[in-house]
C-alpha cells in the first residue's frame, strides 16, 4: 500500500456491519456507499428517512434506513433501541453527521445547536451502543472532527450551551475539538480491552452542502473558490474510511487528507491542536457530557498507563 489510499485499499467488508449517521448525503453518503460496495451490512442513520431511503437506492449491496434525529435525545435512545432489536454486534460506528456554522439556535433537549449535534448526540449513541462492539475484534467508533477545532476553538465549561455569547466559528469549533477530545478519552477507557478502538478523522475542505451555513458575507466568494481550495466528497471521505477499514490503524489515531495544510489529498495519520490532548479537560468533557445527556458508558477498566494515546508525528 503506497502513500496513496483509495477506496480500492478496503478490505473485504463481508459480515461486518456499519452504522454510519448522516448518511444520506455528502461524506457519509460516500462513506457508507464504499462500505456497501465491499460488502458491509450498511445501516444509514439519518433524520430525514424518506432521504435516506434514496439514498439507499443508490447504493448497492445491503443498505438499509434508520431514524436518527441527533438533536433529540429521546430519537437517540429511541434509535439505539431498533438498533439493538436489529443487530447482536456492531463492527463499525461512524459518527459523521453534524450541522456548521449554524445561527444561534437549540436542540430538543436545550443544548446549543452545534454542541449538541456534533458532540453531545454522538457521545450518546456511543454510549447506548457501546457494548454490541466491546466483544466483536477489530470493532471501530469513528468519529469525524475538523480543521476546524483549531479555529477560536476552546471547551468552554463557564457556557457550554453559549447562553451568554454567541458566535458561530467559535461553536462550531468548539463541538469539533470535543469530537476529538471525547475520541482520546473514549481509546483511553477502551485500552485494557483491546477489541474495540476508537479513531478520529477529518475530510479536510470537502465541498459539501454544510456550506449553506457560512454567513453571507463569505458565502459568495467560497462557492467562488470552491472548485480550487476544495475536494469531492469522495475524496474527503477517504480519511474516515481509512480510519475504520485499515488493518494498520492504532486506537487514538487521526486521519486527515495528506496534502499541503490538510486541506486536501491521500488519508494519513496527523495530529490535532495541543490542547485537543489534554488530559485533564478531557476528562472533564466526559464527565459534563454524562450528566448532560444521562448516558453513562459500559464500564470498561481503565488503564493508567498509557495515560494518553501518543500524538501522532505530522507527516508534513
Amino acid at each position: 500500500m503506497g502513500d496513496k489510499w483509495t477506496v480500492a485499499d478496503i478490505p473485504d467488508q463481508r459480515g461486518r456491519v456499519a452504522v454510519v449517521t448522516g448518511a444520506n448525503t455528502g461524506l457519509g453518503y460516500e462513506t457508507a456507499k464504499a462500505l456497501a460496495e465491499r460488502g458491509a451490512s450498511v445501516v444509514l442513520a439519518v433524520r430525514d428517512v424518506d432521504k435516506g431511503l434514496r439514498a439507499a437506492t443508490r447504493m448497492g449491496g445491503d443498505v438499509t434506513v434508520q431514524a436518527l434525529d441527533l438533536t433529540s435525545l429521546d430519537s437517540v435512545r429511541t434509535a439505539a433501541a431498533a438498533l439493538r432489536s436489529r443487530f447482536d454486534r456492531l463492527d463499525l460506528l461512524i459518527n459523521n453527521a453534524g450541522v456548521m456554522y449554524t445561527p444561534k439556535q437549540t436542540t430538543a433537549d436545550g443544548f446549543e445547536m452545534q454542541f449538541g449535534t456534533n458532540h453531545l448526540g454522538h457521545f450518546a449513541l456511543t454510549g447506548l451502543l457501546l457494548d454490541l462492539m466491546l466483544p466483536v475484534p477489530s470493532s471501530r467508533v469513528v468519529t469525524v472532527s475538523s480543521t476546524g477545532h483549531r479555529i477560536r476553538a476552546a471547551i468552554h465549561f463557564d457556557d457550554l450551551q453559549w447562553e451568554r455569547s454567541y458566535g458561530r466559528a467559535a461553536a462550531y469549533g468548539q463541538s469539533k475539538l470535543a469530537n476529538l477530545m471525547f475520541t482520546y478519552e473514549l481509546q483511553r477507557r477502551l485500552a485494557s480491552h483491546g477489541a474495540t478502538l476508537a479513531v478520529a478523522a477529518h475530510p479536510g475542505m470537502s465541498n459539501t452542502d454544510l456550506i449553506r451555513n457560512t454567513p453571507a458575507a463569505l458565502r459568495l466568494p467560497v462557492t467562488w473558490l470552491a472548485p480550487l481550495i476544495t475536494q469531492t466528497p469522495a475524496m474527503g471521505a477517504l480519511p474516515t474510511l481509512r480510519a475504520a477499514t485499515d488493518p494498520g490503524v492504532l486506537g487514538g489515531q487521526y486521519y486527515g487528507p495528506g496534502g499541503r495544510n490538510g486541506i486536501k489529498g491521500h488519508p494519513r495519520p496527523v495530529t490535532s491542536s495541543p490542547q485537543s490532548y489534554e488530559v485533564a479537560v478531557q476528562q472533564r468533557l466526559w464527565a459534563a457530557s454524562e450528566d448532560l445527556t444521562g448516558v453513562t458508558f459500559p464500564v470498561v477498566r481503565e488503564r493508567h498507563a498509557p495515560a494518553q494515546p501518543e500524538k501522532q508525528k505530522d507527516p508534513r
